[in-house]
């Protein structure tokens, strides 16, 4: 299977508008992982993505009559640039229809490459849906973003530089999926030219569609996916891209947020280059892989396949980058509510650098201080502490790996509800950027629930994240979920979230 590819890879035409994108050595990550590693620089791109590949080459290999009716195509950001950039240079007609929550830069980026578009729903299915509507009613062609040979072969030709540029087989290979096409391109090459070498395809732990096809030996079609890695949040891996993963990879892992916002770190401190959040996904990956397996001496690489963020993103991959390099820790610690108290729990945390306190009195008895921390990484230097803490009579909860503290609570210590606040439930809530979202959510809600508290911090994506409260009477409780659950938006129930309960809830 992977030999029909190599003709396809080694004829592909991306060379008109793509680079051949440098291997990079990466000393520190080699330093760190004990193994040495090779960042393959896709970020350096015309468009800052790998995208420009496969786009060209499928618009190279169309008929002239198809080219001049114009192509169509859906994407968020990355294949609309690749898109837009491969019609601008064979002088095609292009659509491209992005949703409305798509960052102003990415759809700047697109209109400046003569490309027109069309701004239409939420998320990329409905954007794909309006799509073939173009495709239907205008005679258009629709260029896929991942499930297509020319597509895939386009993509592959990354695999057919990394091959030469290193000049003998790696041991690992580690590569970002969304719906496939990198990763099969790839994966094909490499299975004919180094069949010893391991491919492993790296997915957001919250978007991971190609994993989740393998352990069912089908495609399946995810329910929901984050969105943070936007460009890799696809509900399922294509047909022919799952095909040839199925054959032809070794692996598929997942990686957390925390862990992407630690790889773009990593990205920085080797390259002073920012990658996009699915542009770091492979290191976050590979990262994951080395330590489980405990590899020693090996040679990787890992694809840094785009660096389209918006700059006020930075904010929140920068706040989360120590927690998931797991170098700071978040904790909840109860202590008495006397004088010295505080200067004791300071000498009870020992010689190491605090990086947050959040404190406000509650009661005569007793404070609650949210405390950010730094920890020794991979080790049990967390676990000791909390167990020292315990011992010397502080209550101590851990709420590193608790979304709501680290996205909500932390920036609303000041005050707990009142007692008389007794029927208060509280919801996490994602909902587009978009002018109107927000009242569409409070509308569904209606009139029957009073908001007793919410909070909202913008990250700068195309989906923001409210934490919100509302009285409920008991009896109306299931009408609030179904009422929630209507209007289609991701959410969680954390009225029983412990940081929720310790500093927000009644005393």
């Amino acid at each position: 299977m992977s030999e029909s590819y190599i003709k396809r890879i080694l004829n592909a035409r991306v060379y008109d508008v793509a680079r051949e994108t440098p291997v990079d050595h990466a000393p520190l990550m080699s330093r760190r992982l004990g193994n040495e590693v090779w960042y393959k620089r896709e970020d350096l791109q015309p468009i800052f993505s790998f995208k420009c590949r496969g786009a060209y080459n499928k618009m190279a290999n169309m008929s002239p009559e198809a080219l001049a009716k114009g192509v169509v195509a859906a994407s968020a950001g990355n294949h609309a640039q690749g898109v837009a950039l491969a019609a601008q240079k064979l002088g095609v007609k292009a659509k491209i229809v992005m949703p409305v929550t798509t960052p102003a830069i990415k759809v700047d980026a697109v209109r400046s490459r003569g490309a027109t578009v069309v701004l239409y729903g939420d998320a990329f299915d409905e954007a794909a849906d309006k799509a073939q509507e173009l495709v239907e009613r205008d005679g258009m062609t629709y260029l896929p973003p991942f499930d297509d040979p020319d597509v895939i072969a386009g993509q592959g030709t990354v695999a057919m530089e990394v091959a030469r540029q290193c000049g003998k087989p790696l041991d690992y290979v580690f590569v970002p999926c969304g719906g496939g096409g990198l990763l099969a391109g790839m994966a094909a090459y490499f299975k004919y030219v180094w069949p010893d070498t391991k491919v492993i395809g790296v997915e957001p732990e919250d978007a991971a569609c190609a994993q989740a096809a393998l352990i069912k030996g089908r495609r399946v079609k995810l329910k929901e996916v984050g969105l943070f890695a936007d460009g890799c949040a696809v509900q399922q891996v294509g047909k022919e891209t799952f095909r040839v993963i199925r054959e032809t990879v070794h692996d598929i892992i997942t990686a957390s947020t925390d862990e992407i916002c630690a790889a773009v770190k990593d990205i920085f401190e080797d390259t002073r280059a920012i990658a996009e959040p699915a542009g770091a996904l492979a290191i976050a990956g590979m990262k994951k892989y080395a330590a489980a397996h405990n590899l020693k001496g090996a040679t990787m690489l890992a694809v840094v396949s785009g660096a389209n963020t918006n700059f006020d993103r930075l904010r929140y991959i920068s706040e989360r980058t120590e927690i998931g390099e797991r170098r700071e820790a978040v904790i909840s610690v109860t202590i008495p509510e006397r004088a010295g108290a505080f200067k004791k729990f300071c000498s009870a945390l020992g010689k190491r650098n605090i990086t947050e306190f959040n404190y406000r009195y509650e009661d005569a008895e007793q404070a609650r201080v949210f405390v950010g921390l730094t920890v020794t990484p991979n080790s049990d230097d967390l676990q000791k502490l909390c167990l020292r803490l315990a011992d010397s009579g502080y209550a101590v909860s851990d709420f590193t790996d608790n979304e709501t503290a680290k996205l909500h609570v932390r920036h609303m210590v000041g005050g707990r509800a009142p007692v008389s606040l007794a029927d208060e439930m509280v919801f996490r809530v994602e909902f587009p950027e978009r002018p109107g979202a927000l009242l569409n959510f409070l509308n569904a809600l209606g009139t029957d629930y009073s908001i007793s508290m919410f909070h909202y911090r913008n990250h700068g994506a195309a989906y923001g994240r409210i934490l919100v409260g509302l009285q409920v009477a008991a009896g109306k409780r299931a009408a609030l979920r179904a009422a929630i659950a209507s209007v289609g938006y991701r959410h969680w129930e954390e009225t029983d979230n412990a940081a929720y309960q310790q500093y927000l809830g009644r005393p």
